[in-house]
């Protein structure tokens, strides 16, 4: 069994049938990509998984408790994190305060901006943010103002923001999308750290084939809400049905 089982679920949106019988199996320590055309249900099957939407069928379980009908902060409290396709940071306020936010977030269950000066005052989270910032080579920056960063930075940021929450699972979607090439392979080798020094899992939603097949371990292929094909990068690209549903986008990442 995974850390992360998604067991038979079905979402519907009126006349929409957005996810059909989907099953999924996430191991622990590994990265498993989510890709498919656009309209395949990735996102949709993403929001099920951190408790946005409720499936009309089936169940998502991760480290054997389900997550639905879960508050955000109760899944984050579980372990679970998630990289938006926008960076969600607080721009009027510092790095370093954006780091240190989370930290007092995880001891307390949520986070009220007029509490700021209280996260300040916590014992241990100056050091425990600066730690991270040093650890993803942002220190320099912690005194900056986050929303004068540029995107990749701004994605550094957040990662930064999740991990010092010590999640077992990371979720991310569309992590380097609107980067130029140079921020996607610095995002790359970012990930790639990440994922040779700490015991995480990353499930990820990304169009950008380079991405998907630099840090995948496994790959699931959806196609019109349903999996259609499920197995390792190197037999993902030469797989018929993945180049049928891409109309030939995969040959790109060979």
């Amino acid at each position: 069994m995974g850390i992360l089982e998604v067991k038979n679920v079905g979402k519907r949106f009126g006349g929409l049938q957005a996810l059909s019988e989907v099953n999924l199996s996430v191991a622990e320590n590994t990265v498993h990509a989510i890709i498919g055309p656009n309209g395949a249900g990735k996102s949709t099957l993403l929001n099920c998984l951190v408790g946005k939407l409720i499936p009309d069928t089936g169940s998502v379980l991760f480290d054997g408790k389900s997550v639905l009908g879960r508050k955000p902060h109760e899944i984050n409290q579980m372990g679970i994190s998630r990289v938006f396709q926008t960076p969600e940071i607080f721009g009027d306020l510092t790095v370093l305060e954006n780091v240190m936010i989370p930290c007092f977030a995880r001891r307390d269950g949520a986070f009220r901006m007029h509490a700021f000066e209280r996260v300040k005052a916590e014992a241990g989270i100056l050091e425990q943010a600066e730690k991270m910032l040093s650890d993803l080579r942002m220190l320099e920056k912690a005194h900056l103002h986050a929303g004068t960063l540029s995107r990749g930075d701004k994605r550094r940021l957040e990662m930064a923001m999740c991990l010092v929450q010590e999640p077992k699972l990371l979720l991310l979607d569309e992590p380097t999308a609107g980067m130029a090439r140079a921020d996607t392979n610095n995002t790359i080798d970012l990930l790639k750290e990440i994922k040779a020094t700490r015991p995480i899992t990353m499930a990820i939603i990304e169009h950008d084939m380079h991405v998907v097949f630099s840090l995948a371990d496994r790959i699931t292929v959806l196609a019109q809400g349903t999996p259609l094909v499920e197995d390792v990068p190197e037999n993902i690209k030469g797989n018929p049905k993945v180049r049928e549903a891409y109309l030939g986008e995969t040959q790109d990442a060979e």
